[in-house]
């Protein structure tokens, strides 16, 4: 009987270990809310130099108001696990243009610590695809079952 209990409580641990939707909520989620808070700051104290960093790039300056979606909408999004996958490819493509304006000058560089630069950059811009191929998951708010995978 012994056997038995330990067998099942092993099973228990390991589909709690092997379960990927709770490996992608808490991939979602965290960098869905850390990149909203970004969207939020620039929401509260504008974003009118985006604008200009676009204008010297000699890109259209409409483009500035991309951080609403970019950074507030798709975030908030991924975190409900709406429409995920499109939202994540937002995200994705909202750092690359950050990393373009606003960062290329640090692309083959270290910081004062010995780490890379653009860490933080290259991280949402990496996590924001994972979540692109991913999906949401089980643990979302998502209708339809194509969106959660």
């Amino acid at each position: 009987m012994a056997k038995r209990f330990s067998r099942k409580r092993y099973a228990l641990i390991e589909r709690f270990v092997n379960n990927g939707d709770i490996g992608r909520f808490f991939l979602r989620v965290p960098l869905g809310l850390s990149m909203f808070f970004h969207g939020f700051n620039k929401l509260q104290h504008g974003y009118g130099f985006v604008e200009t960093m676009l204008l010297k790039s000699r890109l259209p300056g409409y483009l500035s108001h991309g951080i609403l979606v970019g950074e507030i909408l798709a975030p908030l999004l991924m975190v409900l696990g709406i429409y995920t996958r499109p939202a994540a490819l937002t995200q994705g493509f909202v750092m690359v243009m950050a990393i373009y304006l606003v960062h290329s000058k640090d692309l083959f560089s270290l910081n004062e610590h010995g780490g890379y630069a653009l860490e933080l950059q290259i991280l949402y811009l990496c996590g924001s695809l994972a979540v692109f191929f991913l999906g949401a998951g089980r643990f979302s708010f998502a209708r339809d079952r194509s969106q959660r995978n």
